[in-house]
């Protein structure tokens, strides 16, 4: 007989620990802890299952990217305009307004504007896709049910008058759960903490410490309350940041290009001046 066939399987182990069945969540939480405490689950599945009971009890609204900050596209914009749209905000879709933010007309996928490149017919109102509206009080289990269903990647916020109140992705949801997910436009982890892009702008890790920082920028900011470059924005700000946030700092324009409800993960920097000699004799790493 394999021996390893007499060992019980993580679905009896679990279930011997849960033989006590829980009366509330905090129970629940308690025995999902203890059987992390015996290796029964490793960390990653903790924090999922976690997740997934965080994403029962909270709503579009706590989530959501808000109105302020939702990145958009003027029905009446020309497709080269909304091509370099596209490419400064590294978005995959974009909600099409008409006169203004509350007149949100179609959901537009930035694949969708290949047919103009390619020489096709193209029609911007033609090529755009329904947008779905939720209330800001709806769960998060029941949108993400809701985007499976019926195949749908975003949904525009209203509030109880009717506005848009912004807007929120299945990538939003799911990163509640399984935490934040990196896309092509994501660092490789072995890359430097402060890369030069194809735009003149500068991609920074949110963990690189300020004394790189100061020495790739020509900057002065202080370490004394905070290590990191996120750390110096959560400061300045007195929160964490919604990705795509602005912040302006000693004439740098700081972009968050990355962040979730716990940390801020990548930055992108509009130094306003040639920095490539500052960066190659600063070895910032």
């Amino acid at each position: 007989m394999d021996p390893s066939s007499s060992r019980p399987r993580l679905i009896e182990r679990l279930s011997a620990l849960l033989l006590r069945e829980p009366e509330d969540r905090e129970q629940l939480l308690e025995l999902l802890h203890r059987a992390f405490e015996r290796s029964l689950v490793d960390a990653d599945a903790l924090s999922m299952m976690e997740g997934a009971l965080a994403v029962s009890e909270a709503t579009v609204r706590d989530i959501m990217v808000p109105r302020s900050q939702m990145d958009v596209v003027d029905v009446s914009d020309a497709p080269v305009a909304i091509a370099n749209f596209i490419i400064e905000t590294s978005h995959s879709r974009f909600p099409v307004i008409g006169a203004n933010k509350d007149d949100v007309v179609g959901i537009l996928l930035a694949k969708d504007l290949l047919r103009y490149f390619a020489g096709k017919e193209f029609d911007l109102k033609s090529a755009l896709r329904p947008a779905v509206f939720i209330p800001e009080s709806k769960r998060l289990n029941v949108l993400l049910r809701e985007f499976r269903v019926n195949h749908n990647h975003m949904a525009i916020v209203v509030d109880e008058y009717g506005g848009v109140a912004g807007l929120v992705t299945i990538e939003d949801v799911l990163e509640q759960i399984v935490g934040d997910i990196e896309d092509e436009y994501d660092f490789d982890e072995t890359a430097d903490n402060i890369v030069l892009d194809n735009a003149g702008r500068y991609r920074v890790k949110a963990i690189t410490e300020i004394a790189d920082f100061n020495r790739a920028f020509g900057t002065t900011f202080s370490d004394a309350d905070c290590d990191t470059v996120a750390g110096l924005i959560i400061k300045q700000l007195g929160r964490l940041p919604k990705r795509n946030e602005v912040v302006q700092l000693d004439g740098l324009k700081l972009q968050v290009l990355r962040a979730d409800s716990r940390r801020v993960h990548t930055l992108l920097v509009d130094a306003q001046r040639d920095l490539a000699l500052a960066l190659s004799s600063s070895g910032a790493t």
